[in-house]
């Protein structure tokens, strides 16, 4: 395969993108570069519903640039910023979502979809580690608060 300098550059640039993210900064970086070519850049006017709670999900976004407000109603449970990852859940099944994201500015996400994500961690096991890893961590982070607010 001939790869362009440009494209190598974006290669590159996905690959330092998804280092930075909680979620696979212990994965090697030739796993990454296996993973980066799956990420879709979309751009989003500000109020644009990306997805509705109950819908089935089937890939996950990061944010290049942007605010992203999850919500169930018209209570918000998190704005979410750069570098920050949501929909997570749904590369791994393809269940309902639980919540609701809306761009509260204009934005530029990386979508990766779950058919190629399911693809890349029957070679890849490290990178379906790196996601379990930080499942846990969100998992235990919400029982401390669950605790905390019933104290």
């Amino acid at each position: 395969m001939n790869v362009s300098s440009s494209d190598r550059l974006l290669l590159v640039e996905k690959v330092l993108i998804l280092k930075s993210l909680t979620i696979f900064k212990e994965t090697p970086e030739n796993i990454l570069a296996d993973l980066a070519p799956l990420m879709q850049q979309e751009d989003f006017e500000k109020n644009t519903l990306l997805f509705q709670e109950g819908e089935i999900g089937d890939c996950m976004f990061i944010i290049q640039s942007g605010e992203i407000r999850i919500h169930k109603g018209q209570t918000t449970l998190a704005v979410l910023r750069e570098k920050e990852v949501f929909g997570e859940l749904s590369l791994l099944d393809a269940e309902t979502r639980s919540a609701s994201a809306t761009c509260q500015t204009d934005c530029v996400l990386f979508r990766i979809d779950q058919e190629p994500f399911y693809e890349l961690i029957d070679s890849r096991p490290e990178v379906a580690r790196g996601f379990i890893k930080m499942l846990c961590k969100r998992l235990r982070a919400q029982n401390e608060k669950s605790v905390a607010t019933k104290s």
